[in-house]
């Protein structure tokens, strides 16, 4: 099956720019305007999207995110409200819809069934940030079943012998971690990132994203430079807890200025 989060990158390259990938956690501020939110994202420019549900022991966020995802759960948000959010976004939008996910949640819910869901709603894969492809089975299996896009993380501290069994089992992209720690802003990328997708390459990976500490037009321009694209989470939670849906949408349509390459780029 075709991977659509693949064909949305490629997309982004034929007009000559690298994919813009934001994310924003489900049911934030509220469930009804999370979904208003990524509508609006997806208006604004990005061509895939990262809904997150909340989880209650986010050890991969920065404080921003952390905070978002606490304030949903509080609001009540839970995981059975997931997939009609999902699925009234993929209704509204073009882009494809990939949820990022700690890997408990599907466990609990059953792998198999939450493949189904995620189906049913529309939902285009799976980001799992905890899990890695050997101890991954059982979603691999559901999602080559179901057609479903998985993606694992590698990070620069990831051996060439890992990289290459990350880059076989992901679709879609390998979501390639700029620096170690947390997700958030950060003054400066590091250049490790680089170093990583040219490692990630090498090892066969045919789409590679840069993500964690991306936060302006000129990060984005510097990752798409090198990377297939630039996955943004923390400033886009920001622009929205501070500034609504309007302020989310100026911030996205300003990151996705970004995403223009110059000629000489891949």
């Amino acid at each position: 099956m075709t991977s659509r989060v693949a064909a949305a990158i490629d997309a982004a390259h034929a007009q000559g720019r690298g994919a813009f990938i934001g994310y924003l956690p489900a049911g934030f501020p509220d469930v009804r305007t999370g979904i208003e939110a990524a509508v609006a994202l997806a208006d604004s420019g990005a061509d895939v999207l990262e809904i997150g549900p909340p989880y209650s022991d986010p050890v991969m966020d920065g404080e921003v995110i952390q905070e978002a995802t606490q304030a949903a759960l509080a609001g009540g948000f839970r995981l059975r409200d997931l997939f009609p959010a999902i699925a009234e976004i993929t209704s509204r939008v073009d882009v494809p819809v990939l949820v990022m996910t700690y890997w408990n949640p599907v466990v609990q819910y059953g792998v198999d069934r939450y493949a189904d869901a995620l189906v049913a709603a529309g939902a285009a894969g799976l980001i799992t940030p905890d899990i890695t492809p050997e101890e991954a089975g059982e979603w691999i299996a559901a999602s080559k079943r179901t057609g479903l896009d998985r993606v694992f993380l590698a990070a620069p501290t990831s051996s060439d012998e890992r990289l290459e069994m990350i880059a076989k089992a992901s679709t879609g992209f390998v979501y390639t971690v700029s620096t170690m720690g947390i997700t958030g802003e950060r003054a400066d990328l590091d250049a490790a990132a680089r170093t990583l997708v040219g490692r990630l390459r090498a090892a066969g990976a045919e789409r590679a994203c840069v993500g964690i500490g991306i936060s302006t037009p000129d990060h984005v321009a510097g990752v798409v430079d090198y990377a297939d694209g630039a996955i943004v989470g923390t400033a886009l939670v920001r622009a929205l807890r501070d500034r609504g849906l309007d302020g989310l949408a100026e911030t996205a349509r300003a990151l996705a200025g970004g995403t223009a390459r110059q000629p000489s780029t891949r």
